[in-house]
């Protein structure tokens, strides 16, 4: 499917991206976990002989099988969903970093479960997604993620797995003879329209669509704008944690989304005062209802995206999150995430966004992190302090340089 060259090239682009996620290099015997999915293990190897090439130590994990993860939902009681394995909290106080490499064998198996099981086990997790998340603010942990292709990923994109392995090639620019330079450019592009965003400081943004959308919501009070962080291979978002407390209006997803083995699609949201107060769905509704009620949280919005089609050259439906929320099309693409905020998007120093600042500033907290995309045409409108507006996305593209 990958030849050497690729898989090389594909594990180079994943280092680059974990690095630049932390911030700063990585050291001799850092633990980074290498977590994938079966169909991932040539990558996996690849990235483990890399790792210690570079004299770090990686830890590979493979993560539960479709026929694993239902077992697991079914017929354990709700003692053994949210039973942490012991050494877990060790692990994860001691990574580095991880790569994880996703590579779904199936997408729907999960879709009998009911949602409260899963809901149940997610929260359970919670304290593990703590320390994580506390540990990469301190500068000590960072993540990267990718997208292996799978027979059951192309079949619901509706191509063979060679045309969607040719998809995530050229998203990830690995047909290029040195496709981590090629990154680097494009995080240095983003960089100019990420400093004219942060330049409009604490607006309002009116989102408007044919589709039903009319939202808005206040970018907030010490934020900054966040993309092409190497969190994610590819990436080519633009994102804030707005105030949760200011989003009001509704939205509409015109992309299914696949989540836990689940399919929703057609996902309709209604906010007043920053919480969803209705939710539909043309399918999954049940389920997208019981992901919204796993915390207080999880009904209210952790991200703000924009995506512009010059920059993604990801314009097929792939049936996944990573690659259709970065989508550029015709139209570029929005989405916005109930739950987890992004801690790299508050403007201060990382020791002081504590727990207090991140409730007095709107920055929401969430065991959940659920991305809804939409790819119909739609205009962002920012209302300036004094009452001045400006068009700062139109037509898939920024309009702000």
């Amino acid at each position: 499917m990958f030849d050497q060259t690729t898989l090389e090239r594909y594990a180079a682009v994943l280092l680059w991206g974990l690095e630049r996620g932390r911030g700063h290099p990585y050291r001799k015997s850092d633990f980074v976990l290498v977590r994938f999915d079966l169909p991932a293990l040539p990558l996996a190897e690849e990235i483990c002989a890399r790792l210690h090439e570079r004299g770090q130590i990686p830890v590979p994990r493979m993560a539960h099988t479709p026929r694993m993860e239902h077992d697991f939902y079914t017929l354990a009681n709700n003692k053994r969903l949210t039973t942490l394995i012991p050494g877990e909290r060790e692990l994860q106080n001691r990574l580095n970093g991880t790569i994880s490499l996703l590579a779904p064998q199936s997408l729907s198996h999960l879709a009998s479960v009911p949602a409260e099981n899963i809901a149940l086990a997610q929260r359970a997790r919670a304290p593990l997604t703590a320390i994580a998340r506390t540990r990469e603010q301190m500068g000590t942990y960072g993540w990267t993620l990718c997208l292996w292709p799978t027979p059951a990923l192309a079949g619901w994109a509706g191509m063979n797995v060679e045309a969607y392995a040719k998809e995530i090639a050229r998203a990830c620019h690995l047909g290029e003879a040195d496709p981590v330079a090629r990154w680097r450019r494009i995080a240095k592009e983003a960089e100019a329209l990420r400093t004219a965003l942060d330049a409009l400081g604490d607006v309002v943004l009116h989102v408007e669509s044919d589709d039903g959308t009319d939202l808005r919501l206040s970018v907030g009070q010490q934020r900054r704008w966040a993309g092409v962080t190497g969190r994610n291979i590819p990436s080519f978002e633009l994102y804030v944690s707005p105030d949760w407390r200011t989003v009001e209006g509704s939205y509409v997803a015109d992309l299914p989304s696949f989540r836990s083995g689940n399919i929703t699609s057609g996902i309709r949201l209604t906010f007043r005062k920053g919480v969803v107060t209705a939710l539909a769905a043309e399918k999954g509704e049940a389920f997208a209802a019981g992901q919204t009620s796993i915390d207080a949280g999880a009904a209210r919005v952790g991200e703000f995206a924009l995506v512009d089609k010059r920059f993604s050259p990801i314009g097929r439906f792939m049936a996944n999150t990573l690659f259709d929320e970065n989508h550029g099309g015709e139209n570029g693409s929005m989405h916005i995430a109930l739950g987890q905020s992004y801690a790299n998007t508050f403007a201060g120093a990382a020791p002081d966004f504590d727990e207090a600042t991140r409730e007095r500033l709107g920055f929401n907290t969430s065991t959940l992190h659920w991305d809804m995309v939409a790819t119909t045409p739609r205009r962002v409108t920012a209302h300036l302090h004094g009452g001045k507006r400006t068009t700062i996305y139109e037509d898939g593209m920024f309009r702000i340089l």
